[in-house]
């Protein structure tokens, strides 16, 4: 598992299996696992092979990503329940 309050930047020849958890994620290499991110960013060599849950993402042309996406709205704000 990867932990960051910054950016993480997975590169072209770099391999990360598990989850990760940061503000932003730079994926130019492969990635299985879930990601927990305001801004994800797949670049054109990048590979992501799981869950994304991200305020905003974005996947360049050739960039791959098999799995599930949940986007939250950032500037939403939470509902509160009850009288």
């Amino acid at each position: 598992m990867i932990k960051s309050s910054k950016e993480v930047n997975i590169g072209k020849n770099g391999h990360v299996k598990g989850d990760i958890t940061t503000k932003r994620l730079v994926v130019q290499g492969l990635v299985e696992g879930s990601i927990h991110a305001d801004k994800v960013e797949i670049k054109a060599a990048g590979h992501v092979n799981g869950e994304i849950t991200s305020v905003e993402l974005v996947i360049e042309s050739k960039g791959i990503f098999e799995g599930n996406s949940i986007i939250k709205d950032a500037a939403k704000p939470k509902l509160k329940t009850g009288n």
